[in-house]
């Protein structure tokens, strides 16, 4: 996929930790991605409500809504969206929910940063 098709497709990342959201800023910038990134998955939500968006890359376990709560919602404000979750927590279980939710992807930590972008890309092809 070339850049000038990734151009159009609004990214969301959502992570609690500031240094994951820059750094995955740059990455998919360069991919030719519109991003957005927060660090408070409430804001995110709020953000979402009022801003189109293709592709929601999102933390599990943070302070305000999980990643299986900004899933639902989502979803509920674009069904169409791709989400994928990121997480150090990853339980079969919580799997499991995830894709009965409608996630695109379920990704446990550590991955390797090619497989997060190989991921953003099946959701950005499977968009068009």
């Amino acid at each position: 996929m070339t850049e000038a098709k990734n151009e159009h497709i609004r990214l969301i990342i959502i992570d609690d930790e500031p240094i994951v959201g820059r750094r995955l800023k740059q990455i998919f910038g360069k991919m030719g991605f519109d991003v957005e990134i927060f660090t408070n998955s409430l804001a995110a939500v709020q953000f979402m409500e009022k801003n189109p968006f293709d592709i929601v890359v999102t933390d599990f376990k943070m302070e305000e809504l999980d990643g299986m709560e900004v899933l639902r919602e989502a979803k509920k404000i674009n069904p169409g969206a791709r989400v994928i979750i990121i997480t150090g927590y990853a339980k079969p279980e919580t799997a499991k929910e995830a894709f009965k939710n409608g996630v695109f992807d379920f990704m446990v930590k550590p991955f390797r940063l090619d497989e997060l972008k190989e991921a953003v890309l099946r959701a950005a092809k499977s968009r068009s």
